[in-house]
């Protein structure tokens, strides 16, 4: 083991050599508290399946239930295997080749990130519909009639991950271009010198070496793909989600409605430990230095379609939902522009600015609660209340739901027996609640900018700081907060955006009257209405275009950085 690795997982050192486990021992409790309580909703959600069968369930499991599942396996190997082919190709593409705007594309193919899956499957159902504009100048142009050329519909299941593909892709992307670029080029010119063909070399040496990589962008964009609900409840294909707000709603049944979550909690951690499998060789070079292979100029037919295949996913993506979209809101856009939609836009950023603060403040506290404590019950313990990215927004709505409505009824019990009170709700149906959804749901993304942050940061310098006195608190306050203030920054960022396009958890918890853009869209997009939708589609849009492409192009400097850097030494 290097000597970072060591370091990395011992005890920080007191002056003398001796370690002080107990010192930080009260930040290690505060962080399994918080890991305790965002693990509450999941926890509550799996306690729902010790309840007994009820009619309903019964008729669900023989009914609807099997192809709820089904069904759902069915767009995660849709989603999965075109975000495979998309994303694979164009990381490949943009690192080994040189071809007419490569430059430009290989940060725009993350825009697409930007825009929710559920805006993009409005745009679509309406260009494409019966009445849209592709099948009415198509009928123009050839003088067809109704019945005299078939159309393939776009409500459907294969719709449905055409949709989830566009908007999906780039986390495949991210992390295919990120591994390409860390990649030997001894190893993929040996397999050349031997005789090997580019698809082969391609084949046989680089997408294995890059296996693990693929494989966790893969389990990011599956586990957004089962906790979608706006694209799936749009096109009318019964998932688990959908199945989720049908037995809720449709049936008035909460319980059974958490038995379906569970199912969903299961399929999601199958997900996680996939992902965790894919980290398996991520060191896959021992041989040769980490260098990227220079890229080579591509001209003629095949610089054209390395153009075509790069531009043709920003475009679907990104380039006509955002120009439908603009042109939608110049033309008509939001009756209520004006004091209600302000409203609209406050509560959005109010909501995702103090879910971010949140979210980022308790990053910190786990990740250097870890950081003083690198026991396995702590790593496990951490672990576990970072899955909250992993689980559907709809199961962790559900498991708050019933969590805060058996409290509200233990306050309601007490005070009318004490002092013959009745309060109302008091948790249920609050901001306090939707807020509380929001940061077990993304602080995943804030706890690993955190973490990752701290790694950097050698454990000499907390030792040093012990030395003369200071404890955790102030090591903390004096030295690592301020070299995390970019890690922090992009953490609250994440998590701010995330927050903007969430639809499912703000459907189910938002207060009575309480409207934000995500809501404001999809209310009157079922509606019909894409074009008064199309203001507060445009906005979610636009604040999510700048933080995506910071992300892409910080991703690339880290990657080539850190091919570039020399390797480390073996004690």
């Amino acid at each position: 083991m290097s000597v970072t690795e060591k370091d990395r997982f011992a005890p920080v050192p007191a002056f003398g050599g001796a370690a002080r486990p107990r010192h930080g021992a009260g930040w290690t409790v505060a962080a399994l508290t918080v890991a305790g309580v965002l693990l509450l909703p999941s926890l509550t959600v799996l306690w729902s399946l010790t309840a007994p069968p009820s009619e309903n369930w019964a008729h669900l499991g023989s009914t609807v239930l099997p192809g709820y599942i089904l069904n759902t396996l069915k767009l995660m190997a849709l989603v999965a295997i075109m975000t495979a082919v998309i994303g694979v190709g164009t990381a490949w593409l943009t690192v080994t080749s040189i071809f007419p705007g490569r430059a430009i594309l290989s940060w725009a193919l993350v825009l697409p990130l930007a825009a929710p899956g559920y805006i993009v499957a409005y745009v679509y159902t309406d260009l494409l519909s019966f009445a849209g504009p592709v099948q009415s100048a198509l009928r123009g142009v050839t003088g067809w009639h109704t019945g005299d050329y078939y159309f393939p519909p776009v409500r459907s299941l294969p719709g449905a991950a055409i949709m989830l593909s566009l908007v999906l892709y780039p986390y495949v992307y991210l992390l295919a271009r990120a591994a390409f670029q860390r990649q030997s080029a001894a190893l993929f010119d040996a397999a050349r010198n031997l005789g090997a063909r580019p698809w082969r070399a391609f084949l046989r040496v680089a997408l294995p070496c890059a296996r693990p990589a693929i494989a966790g962008g893969l389990a990011l964009v599956l586990m957004e793909t089962i906790s979608d609900f706006g694209v799936v409840d749009y096109f009318a294909v019964q998932t688990l989600t959908t199945g989720i707000f049908r037995t809720w709603f449709s049936l008035g049944d909460p319980v059974s409605a958490a038995q379906i979550a569970a199912w969903l909690f299961i399929f999601a951690i199958a997900l996680v430990f996939i992902e965790m499998a894919s980290r398996r060789g991520r060191i896959a070079n021992p041989l040769a230095r980490d260098m990227p292979s220079q890229p080579r100029s591509l001209a003629g037919i095949a610089a054209a379609g390395a153009l075509f295949a790069c531009t043709l996913p920003v475009l679907l993506g990104f380039v006509v939902p955002a120009t439908v979209l603009l042109r939608y809101a110049i033309i008509e856009g939001d009756p209520l522009l004006g004091r209600n939609f302000l409203d609209f836009a406050w509560n959005s950023l109010t909501v995702a600015a103090i879910a971010a603060v949140i979210a980022t403040g308790l990053a910190l506290l786990l990740a250097y609660g870890e950081r003083l404590h690198p026991t396995r019950f702590n790593r496990i313990s951490i672990r576990l209340a970072t899955l909250g990215y992993a689980l559907p927004g709809a199961m962790i709505a559900i498991g708050i739901l019933t969590l805060s409505t058996d409290i509200d009824r233990l306050f309601a019990d007490m005070l009318s027996d004490g002092l013959g009170m009745s309060p109302g709700l008091l948790l249920t149906g609050s901001v306090a609640g939707l807020v509380f959804a929001y940061v077990a749901r993304f602080l995943t993304a804030a706890y690993n900018a955190a973490h990752s942050g701290l790694e950097k940061i050698h454990p000499t310098l907390d030792a040093a700081a012990r030395s003369l006195g200071a404890g955790p608190r102030r090591v903390l306050a004096a030295i690592h907060v301020p070299l995390l203030r970019g890690a922090l920054a992009s953490a609250a960022l994440i998590v701010f955006i995330d927050v903007m396009k969430e639809l499912p958890a703000t459907l189910l918890l938002r207060p009575f009257n309480f409207e934000t853009l995500a809501t404001r869209t999809y209310r009157l997009a079922s509606d019909e209405r894409l074009a008064e939708a199309s203001t507060a589609a445009l906005a979610i849009v636009a604040l999510g275009v700048i933080p995506t492409i910071l992300l892409s192009l910080s991703i690339s400097r880290g990657a080539i950085r850190e091919a570039l850097a020399p390797p480390n030494t073996e004690k």
